[in-house]
């Protein structure tokens, strides 16, 4: 049964000016291992993280940092979830999130789904 459903986009170039204006929102937004990537991947990891938010009915409180997007070897993205996030999610009773996510255009993409 779907628990909730999230999507979210987010431009890269106007993403990429707010982190120059405020870099602290790096450590506030990402892992130490997210903030590795490139501007566009984390542009997308931003989308990502939004709609697992909205997947999970956007409660107050929950960690930035507290969901991570992880790939596996073959580049299929998941969520690494601890904390906050994770008590949300076994609070609706979630027991796999699909994610997809993308970049292309100067736009990152992503899609949640929230699964019992």
């Amino acid at each position: 049964m779907i628990i909730g459903v999230g999507i979210d986009v987010c431009d890269v170039s106007r993403f990429a000016e707010t982190i120059e204006r405020r870099p602290g929102l790096i450590t506030r937004l990402f892992t130490p291992a997210e903030a590795e990537k490139s501007t566009a991947s984390l542009a997308a990891r931003f989308a990502a993280k939004e709609a697992l938010a909205k997947a999970l009915g956007a409660p107050s409180g929950m960690i930035w940092t507290d969901a991570e997007v992880i790939t596996d070897g073959e580049g299929r993205p998941s969520f690494k979830i601890i904390g906050t996030v994770a008590a949300r999610a076994e609070q609706l009773g979630v027991g796999t999130i699909h994610l997809s996510i993308s970049h292309d255009a100067g736009i990152a993409s992503a899609m949640v789904v929230c699964e019992q």
